[in-house]
């Protein structure tokens, strides 16, 4: 009498999971759209993207200022920038890939040189392989005291267009002075 009464309650119990498992309302109460929608968002995956390495060309980390008709004549230096540590941080979405570039800089006061304020040409360009796909020439002013003084760099907005997986593993952040014809060095006081 034990074996039936087992036989039965094992039968009921296989009936019960496999009723359990052939359910086609996973959720009472809503509809199939709406079941979908939560789904769809909890299957969205999250990809880390390329962040492009900040680089400076050794001839573009240095910047001097000369008094008029002095140039590379060191008694004539009104101040020489440089920049030196540079990192980045990078956020992204379906369209464009956005770079926080920061640098940290020296301003040292020449012999010729007072105290005040300085604009610095600063220029940020990103380059895939040889292509330049983004530049932008920053007047950065900095405040020099007597003797110099260091300064950060911050380009919070630089955009360039995203692939899937982030940039390309060839697209670098160039970052340096403006090579561009000498001008006369722009002071405000």
């Amino acid at each position: 009498m034990f074996a039936k009464i087992s036989r039965g309650l094992l039968a009921v119990s296989l009936v019960a999971v496999l009723a359990s498992c052939n359910s086609s309302a996973p959720t009472e109460g809503l509809t199939p759209t709406a079941t979908a929608a939560p789904a769809a968002e909890a299957a969205t995956a999250v990809v880390q993207a390329f962040c492009p390495p900040v680089v400076m060309l050794e001839q573009t980390a240095i910047h001097r200022a000369y008094a008029r008709g002095g140039e590379n004549k060191p008694e004539k230096l009104l101040y020489q920038a440089s920049l030196a540590d540079a990192t980045r941080q990078c956020t992204a979405n379906e369209t464009t890939l956005t770079i926080n570039v920061v640098a940290q800089g020296r301003l040292v006061q020449g012999p010729v040189g007072v105290p005040g304020k300085v604009t610095l040409p600063i220029l940020v360009e990103v380059v895939d392989g040889d292509s330049v796909i983004y530049s932008q020439k920053v007047a950065f002013p900095v405040d020099m005291p007597a003797g110099g003084t260091q300064f950060i760099f911050n380009k919070a907005d630089v955009q360039i267009p995203n692939a899937q997986g982030g940039a390309s593993r060839f697209t670098r952040v160039r970052l340096g002075f403006d090579a561009g014809p000498a001008k006369k060095p722009v002071r405000q006081k």
